[in-house]
């Protein structure tokens, strides 16, 4: 599809844009026929996802900002951010040579700042950080598994609990965790609660600064990866559930732009 404006370097291709579609291209059952171009809409919250611009400030040449602002909402609420990361999940495990379903997975957080948009917030005390905890669950490859955004000032043991308890019965090949040593209360809770096998991963003691981490290193990977969408540089959102479908739209754009490098059945 030919696109009549100017090309900003967020916008999907015509490879990308087919991947997408059957999610995003619900037939309406009843009411008047949509006139608003999605594939523009995703480009849309793609370009505010990378640029860090405000709702507002995206450009003219797209939608008008509250009908992407409406879509990416409808996304969230509907699970459809959700379903993409699983669907494209799939795909680029197959693509790697894997099971479609993880076996393993690694657990860790990241605190990061709030702003003046409100919802709920707290400190936590060891990084100094007022805001929340994304808490992340990703497969060997980085990829994203489960997401839980929460209060910074809620402890690690206990905003792994969300997490696991969201994944709990989703994955049904999932046998053994990996985490550092902050999530040591919760390895029983872990075997008795989702019969998984949590193995702790440990700094090696007298070592200082940067240590590359067994497993570990993936999630911190996968942090970084996130690190390049601006949108994600501070949690912006009133709701954690929007910040949520964020992280979720983040790595749809990473994985679509994956499967693209090759070709697309």
């Amino acid at each position: 599809m030919k696109i009549n404006r100017q090309v900003y370097p967020t916008d999907l291709t015509d490879a990308q844009w087919l991947i997408l579609a059957p999610f995003v291209l619900l037939p309406y059952l009843r009411g008047r026929p949509r006139e608003v171009d999605l594939r523009e809409v995703v480009n849309a919250i793609f370009y505010l996802l990378h640029s860090g611009c405000q709702w507002r400030l995206l450009p003219h040449d797209f939608p008008k900002w509250q009908t992407v602002y409406y879509y990416y909402r409808l996304w969230q609420k509907t699970g459809v951010w959700f379903q993409l990361n699983e669907a494209l999940r799939m795909k680029v495990r197959q693509a790697a040579g894997h099971a479609e379903q993880p076996s393993a997975a690694i657990l860790d957080s990241q605190s990061v700042k709030t702003t003046e948009a409100g919802g709920v917030r707290g400190i936590d005390m060891g990084k100094k950080v007022n805001g929340r905890k994304r808490h992340l669950l990703v497969d060997t490859l980085g990829l994203l598994l489960m997401v839980v955004v929460h209060a910074a000032n809620i402890q690690d043991y206990d905003g792994a609990k969300l997490v696991l308890k969201r994944a709990n019965h989703h994955f049904p090949r999932l046998q053994q965790l990996w985490a550092d040593g902050m999530y040591a209360n919760v390895v029983d809770w872990v075997q008795t609660h989702c019969q998984w096998t949590l193995t702790l991963v440990k700094r090696l003691p007298g070592m200082k600064g940067f240590q590359v981490l067994p497993r570990r290193w993936v999630v911190e990977r996968t942090l970084g990866w996130l690190g390049r969408e601006r949108r994600l540089s501070k949690d912006y959102e009133h709701l954690t559930t929007s910040s949520e479908g964020f992280i979720y739209a983040a790595m749809v754009r990473l994985m679509v732009r994956r499967l693209t490098r090759q070709p697309v059945t």
